[in-house]
């Protein structure tokens, strides 16, 4: 558990199963035996070596290995409660079979922490790109319209006064910790909680009980077919969040449940039918029902209006890139028709939010080209923001980049190509190569940025250390040009063999050009990049 979290000591266990509303979603199974409903639970948990006397065990199946194997070891360690999908398995101690382990684990959770979205108001923010950003803007929409409100996020999950870290590669908490966040929040007396949503969130259950009143999508495209196998799958995998708002528990706030949707998007026409909740598009597009016009953007920032058939409103915001444009508009939807905030409070709440960490974070050292960090790393994403630097200056884009190990493999000539295409010069690199070869994804890459037509040594390059490439594009810059260092953003570790290297781009960046300026600066992180140093990095020598 995270640090800040507050747990219950002990509960019945008749308490913890008996909600008619998780049993009727087929999550929890009732208990008959008296002398097992008295039962007092101490933990629950899901990793077998978390089990405390008293404990709950879920038996949850996961990429890697199955909870399953563990059963014996949660007994020894004190369990008293066994769950899962198999078979009884035939232990002393009193076996739950239910249909989903992770459903199961999920009401759990939400029940150990009193049901706390049923207290809140609770808006999702899911998409494949744009989430973090949407969130940001939401929770400080929220805060201008006087709100006390809470947000889980990529970067942090902030209660009141409180932040906490929430991860180095995580978006979506385990269902324990986001539950434990949002008891939280009661406790405190917030009334709305804003939470970023993955798909791998949904697929895995990890928000059920959350008991969302509005959902927004940013995007759909192409992202995680390693783990979801198919672009449908992915698809119908955030489709979940939107089919389980007509399903989510009474509450005691009244919130039409309503579903935010991206009229400029793919994903629009597939997601809006037959969730029998009200649905409210945005974007560009002129039958969108909140659209944005005379859109002007800088180094400075965003301005545009928002319009609907009711009103007409100036945005200003800090914010660098045109695809912001749809951020704030996600935002800007979900708060004024979704929570019928004005929208000049909502204008207020969007002009508050000056930068969301790794999302087009300036790096100036004093050069005399622009220097940039952002976390775009998938193809969608990278063209987006390769467009928009185009808009930013008169000089050459230069844009580095890697593609991770063990992960989507598809998008890895995709993105190469993207580069290629928008960038003058692009540098390959490493990104997250974990147990991958990286001289092989680098050449997946080299393909793609080959078939646009790039040439090797003249307009791209393969550096396998991402600090060297760093080194390298600063000095490859000239005045008035655009270095973009993309694929990490926010992110403070790099993942070599099994083991998290401390890494941060922005830290990286501001060393090579403090390098290049011959002025003071941060020394550059060292990563392993050859295959023996990535041996004995995980051989911890």
């Amino acid at each position: 558990m995270h640090d800040g979290i507050l747990l219950p000591l002990s509960m019945k266990l008749q308490a913890l199963i008996e909600d008619p509303y998780a049993v009727d979603q087929g999550g929890l199974p009732q208990v008959v035996s008296r002398s097992l409903a008295s039962l007092d639970i101490t933990k629950i948990t899901e990793d077998s070596r978390q089990v405390i006397p008293g404990a709950i065990f879920v038996a949850v199946p996961g990429t890697k290995t199955d909870g399953w194997k563990f059963l014996g070891d949660a007994v020894e360690r004190g369990a008293v409660i066994l769950v899962g999908q198999g078979p009884d398995p035939n232990f002393d101690i009193p076996y739950l079979r239910v249909k989903e382990s992770r459903r199961a684990l999920a009401y759990l959770a939400a029940a150990w922490n009193g049901f706390p979205a049923r207290q809140l108001v609770m808006i999702a923010v899911t998409g494949t790109d744009g989430k973090t950003t949407t969130t940001n803007l939401i929770y400080e929409i929220l805060k201008a319209a006087g709100f006390d409100v809470g947000m889980i996020s990529t970067l942090s999950a902030v209660i009141g006064q409180r932040k906490f870290a929430t991860g180095f590669h995580v978006t979506t908490l385990g269902a324990l910790d986001v539950q434990n966040y949002l008891a939280q929040m009661v406790t405190e007396g917030l009334t709305h909680c804003v939470l970023e949503t993955t798909s791998h969130g949904l697929a895995q259950q990890r928000v059920l009980g959350c008991d969302f009143d509005l959902a927004v999508v940013t995007n759909i495209t192409h992202e995680h077919l390693d783990y979801h196998g198919s672009f449908e799958q992915y698809r119908q995998a955030k489709r979940i969040l939107f089919e389980g708002l007509k399903n989510s528990a009474p509450k005691v706030a009244a919130v039409e449940r309503m579903a935010i949707l991206n009229r400029d998007d793919s994903s629009f026409e597939y997601l809006r039918t037959d969730l029998g909740v009200s649905v409210l598009s945005y974007g560009l597009h002129q039958e969108a029902d909140v659209r944005a016009q005379d859109v002007r953007g800088s180094m400075e920032g965003l301005k545009f209006d928002i319009l609907s058939d009711n009103f007409i409103q100036r945005i200003e915001s800090s914010l660098i890139g045109q695809f912001n444009v749809s951020n704030c508009l996600a935002a800007f939807s979900a708060t004024v028709a979704g929570l019928q905030i004005s929208p000049a409070i909502a204008a207020k709440g969007i002009a508050m939010l000056q930068s969301v960490p790794g999302r087009m974070q300036p790096i100036d050292l004093g050069q005399s080209f622009l220097a940039m960090v952002d976390f775009a790393h998938t193809p969608g994403s990278m063209r987006r923001v390769l467009k928009s630097a185009r808009t930013l200056t008169h000089g050459k884009i230069i844009v580095i980049f890697g593609s991770a190990g063990l992960r989507d493999r598809k998008k890895r000539k995709m993105m190469a190509a993207f580069a290629a295409e928008l960038a003058d010069f692009v540098i390959l690199t490493a990104e997250d190569p974990r147990t991958e070869s990286l001289p092989a994804i680098l050449e997946e890459m080299a393909k793609g940025a080959k078939e646009k037509g790039a040439e090797e040594g003249s307009n791209f390059w393969r550096i396998e250390d991402r600090g060297e490439a760093m080194r390298f594009a600063v000095r490859l810059a000239q005045p008035d040009d655009f270095v973009l260092a993309l694929g990490k953003g926010h992110e403070q570790s790099m993942t070599f063999g099994e083991i998290e290297i401390p890494w941060d781009d922005r830290t990286a960046l501001r060393a090579a050009l403090a390098e290049l300026l011959g002025i003071e600066g941060p020394a550059m992180p060292r990563l392993p990049t050859s295959a023996e140093e990535i041996r004995n990095q995980n051989n911890g020598i």
